[in-house]
């Protein structure tokens, strides 16, 4: 999270990490699903979740 937070300081304004149970690992941009390992199958390096955030936030990554 800290690597969201320095790379994208300008575009985001708080990030959360919720509990869950199952496997999960998501990653929503304003309440929009960007990644999600269970329907990938595995969990993501951290540069990737970087562009897919970067894309969403209209910053580049």
């Amino acid at each position: 999270m800290d690597s969201l937070l320095e790379k994208f300081d300008a575009h985001i304004s708080e990030a959360k990490l919720k509990p869950s149970s199952g496997g999960r690992f998501e990653v929503s941009v304003d309440g929009t699903l960007v990644y999600s390992k269970l329907k990938v199958g595995r969990f993501p390096e951290t540069d990737e979740i970087l562009e897919i955030v970067g894309k969403q936030v209209g910053a580049e990554s």
